[in-house]
C-alpha cells in the first residue's frame, strides 16, 4: 500500500504544481493574499480587531485554520474523479487514493500554514506569546475533520449526481459562520447557539487559544469535534467501501 499511495502522491505533484508556473509558490501566495486583502478591508471599516491590535494576525489565526480543512476536505472529495483511470488496476485501491490525496494536501497544508504564520509572527511590531499546544491541537482538528467530510463526499459525489452542485452552495456562507471574522462570543446568543453546532467555529477558538494568551474560547469543545469528524468518517468509509465499484463505474 506504501509505495502505491507514494506513487499516486508524486502524480499528483507533478501534475498539480509541477505543470504550472511557480509550482507551489501559487500554494502561498493566495492564501496570504487573501489575508492581507481581508486587513486592509476591515483596518479601513474599524479601528481594531477583535483581539489583539494587529489585523493581519487576527484573520491569520482564523484563515489558516478555515483554509487547511477546505483544502483538504475539497480535494480528498475528488479523489476518485482525479485517480479514477488508475484505480481500475487490481493493484490499486479505493483506500489508497483517499489516503494519497489527504496526505498530500495534509503536508503541503501544514508547510504553508507554518510559513504564513511565521511571516506574520516576524513582521509583528509587538512580542507574541505563543502557545503551541493548542496551535497543533487546532490544525490537527482541521486535518481530521477534512478528511472525515472529504471522505464523506467521495461517496455523496459518486452516487448523487448533484451532491457536488448542493454542496457548494451549502458552504458559501461557511466562511462568515466559522468565526474567521467574527468572534463565537460577539455573536446574539441565538447566533452562538446555533453556530455551536459548526465545528469550524471550534477549530478557529482554540486556534486563537494559541495566539492570544487572555482569549479562552470556553465555547470550543475537543470532544465534539472529534465526536462529529469520527461519525462523518465512519459514514465515508462504509459507503465507499460498499459502493466504491459502482462510483467507479458511473465515472466517479
Amino acid at each position: 500500500m506504501s509505495r502505491t499511495v507514494t506513487a499516486l502522491i508524486l502524480r499528483e505533484m507533478s501534475t498539480r504544481y509541477g505543470r504550472s508556473p511557480g509550482g507551489y509558490i501559487w500554494a502561498i501566495i493566495e492564501p496570504l493574499g487573501a489575508i492581507l486583502l481581508m486587513s486592509l478591508g476591515f483596518s479601513l471599516l474599524v479601528r481594531s480587531p477583535p483581539l489583539g491590535n494587529s489585523f493581519i494576525l487576527f484573520f491569520a489565526t482564523g484563515y489558516v485554520p478555515f483554509s487547511f480543512y477546505m483544502n483538504i476536505s475539497n480535494n480528498t472529495a475528488r479523489s476518485f474523479r482525479f485517480s479514477g483511470a488508475l484505480l481500475s488496476y487490481p493493484v490499486v485501491k479505493w483506500v489508497d487514493a483517499i489516503v494519497a490525496r489527504a496526505l498530500l494536501n495534509a503536508l503541503t497544508g501544514f508547510l504553508v500554514s507554518y510559513l504564513m504564520l511565521g511571516i506574520f509572527i516576524v513582521i509583528q511590531q509587538d512580542p507574541i506569546a505563543l502557545n503551541f499546544g493548542p496551535i497543533v491541537e487546532a490544525m490537527s482538528l482541521a486535518l481530521l475533520l477534512g478528511v472525515a467530510v472529504g471522505t464523506l463526499n467521495c461517496a455523496l459525489m459518486g452516487l448523487i449526481t448533484i451532491w457536488d452542485q448542493v454542496w457548494s452552495i451549502a458552504m458559501r456562507p461557511l466562511f462568515l459562520a466559522s468565526g474567521v471574522i467574527i468572534l463565537h462570543d460577539q455573536l446574539p446568543e441565538t447566533a452562538q447557539n446555533i453556530l455551536w453546532f459548526n465545528p469550524l467555529m471550534h477549530i478557529t477558538g482554540i486556534m486563537r487559544r494559541g495566539f492570544y494568551p487572555d482569549y479562552q474560547a470556553d465555547y470550543a469543545s475537543v470532544p465534539y469535534v472529534v465526536g462529529v469528524s469520527l461519525v462523518l468518517l465512519f459514514l465515508g468509509v462504509v459507503l465507499l467501501g460498499r459502493f466504491h465499484q459502482k462510483i467507479l463505474n458511473s465515472g466517479g
